[in-house]
């Protein structure tokens, strides 16, 4: 397996060259050259295995090069031995034909964890084997961050350095980036938005002479491993439904597009997906641009789902190499247009793209409302996240079963979904002392000066 540059100018690397470099050098994103495809046999086979077997099946012509298949079972084992539900990635129904893809069960009790736990297994065996260190950065608007540090920690090939928007998550996910004692993890809380954290990563990324030196690498989800980690649980879901015998679809509350990007991948591998559904906060800007094909960056509105206030969404990039036909040229000028103030997607990408994507947005009232109506309707306490999703669902159920991805726990948003419901949600007992935590919080400024200062100063 072979990994190009969305933008057509970077080195071609294998797997593991991928997962460690994250940003191509051409600013672009890695992607594999080829999608493999599984036969309706193959996926047949994936109901009722474990989670782990499902990921091996799934992911094996991916990696292959660079794990044996002993090896990958391995660190696929150990990356989710801590989750706290036997089944890692449960399906619950809330309605008829309308299911919820837990996938708050992890270390840090949200979705990022089935691939951050997985990538620090894969990054610690790679660095081991060839006698490297790394330094990790990564931008979070919530949740990445504490699932990187919570995977990473206490790790001896890695130092992991985080950029979180100082004032915009809620407190149980700062805390669990503030919290962790090891010396090789740090939370920098920068001044400004998401939006500037990612801007901070991509920019340290493209200093070459400081990337080099410090070694960086990314965990993001500009980093093509996480998304792959993703689209194994759109396979142990699907299967539980019914496919490949019959088509299930997807709604996915999302900012930066990697999680419902892994969707895509697992579509084009032979899942017989039928809608994935793009749900959106206030900050609409996908649904904005698959409905109208213009993709311009406004403010971003602080919200009660603050790991999708993001205008300008990564892993887009990724659809839209898809969608132009891997033309690497054109993704390039569309990336340039958008340092400039946006573009347009032209008739035949747009098309291709609504092919492919669904969308809708909730507003803040629709969210809190959602939550409550949940409550009610069927037991279940949403985090504001997975509001999003299931209001945005209702628009798109069918004669197929949708299942809306479930992000996070309801406890990582206490005062939300207290105000929505009433209930003020526990943290589980694992966590039960999270506030009694000291916290370690470096302030830094919107400045990339500021920021490498701090990681020269540290590593």
């Amino acid at each position: 397996m072979r990994y190009i540059s969305t933008r057509g100018d970077a080195p071609i690397l294998g797997f593991e060259d991928t997962m460690l470099t994250g940003l191509a050098r051409d600013g672009g994103l890695y992607v594999p050259e080829d999608l493999p495809t599984l036969s309706r046999g193959d996926i047949a086979a994936l109901a009722g295995l474990p989670y782990e077997e499902v990921a091996v099946r799934v992911m094996a012509p991916f990696v292959r090069d660079a794990f044996d298949e002993a090896t990958f079972a391995g660190l696929v084992e150990r990356a989710y031995a801590g989750f706290g539900h036997d089944a890692r990635a449960p399906l619950k129904q809330l309605a008829p034909n309308h299911f919820l893809l837990e996938l708050f069960h992890g270390p840090t009790l949200a979705f990022k964890d089935f691939a951050m736990q997985l990538i620090g297994q894969m990054f610690e065996h790679t660095l081991t084997k060839r006698g490297e260190r790394v330094t990790i950065v990564g931008a979070t608007s919530g949740d990445t961050g504490s699932a990187a540090m919570e995977a990473f920690r206490g790790l001896d090939a890695v130092d992991v350095f985080i950029l979180y928007p100082h004032g915009r998550v809620s407190e149980v996910q700062r805390r669990q980036m503030t919290t962790p004692a090891e010396a090789n993890v740090h939370a920098l809380a920068i001044d400004g938005h998401f939006d500037d954290a990612q801007a901070r990563v991509k920019d340290m990324f493209n200093h070459f002479d400081f990337r080099d030196r410090v070694r960086l690498a990314g965990v993001n989800s500009i980093n093509f491993a996480r998304v792959l980690a993703q689209v194994v649980y759109y396979f142990s879901a699907a299967t539980a439904l019914g496919a490949p015998h019959r088509e299930v679809s997807f709604t996915v509350p999302t900012g930066n597009f990697g999680d419902i990007f892994a969707g895509h991948i697992a579509k084009r591998m032979g899942l017989p997906i039928r809608q994935l559904v793009v749900a959106t906060n206030q900050n609409d800007i996908l649904h904005r641009c698959l409905t109208t094909g213009e993709y311009r960056p406004g403010t971003v509105e602080p919200s009660i789902s603050p790991s999708m206030d993001i205008q300008v969404s990564s892993n887009f990039e990724r659809a839209l190499h898809l969608a132009y036909g891997g033309d690497g040229r054109a993704i390039a000028q569309l990336m340039a247009e958008l340092k400039e103030g946006g573009f347009t997607v032209s008739q035949g990408a747009l098309q291709a793209l609504q092919e492919v994507y669904a969308s809708g947005r909730a507003t803040e009232a629709e969210t809190t409302a959602a939550i409550g109506s949940y409550l009610k309707r069927s037991g279940e306490l949403l985090c504001p996240h997975t509001a999003v999703g299931t209001h945005v669902a209702e628009a798109h159920l069918g004669d197929v079963p949708m299942v809306t991805l479930a992000t996070a726990h309801p406890a990582k948003f206490p005062d939300a979904v207290e105000a929505a419901t009433g209930v003020r949600p526990a943290l589980p007992p694992r966590m039960a002392d999270l506030f009694d935590r000291d916290e370690r919080i470096t302030r830094v400024e919107n400045d990339l000066a500021a920021v490498e200062a701090v990681i020269d100063a540290r590593i």
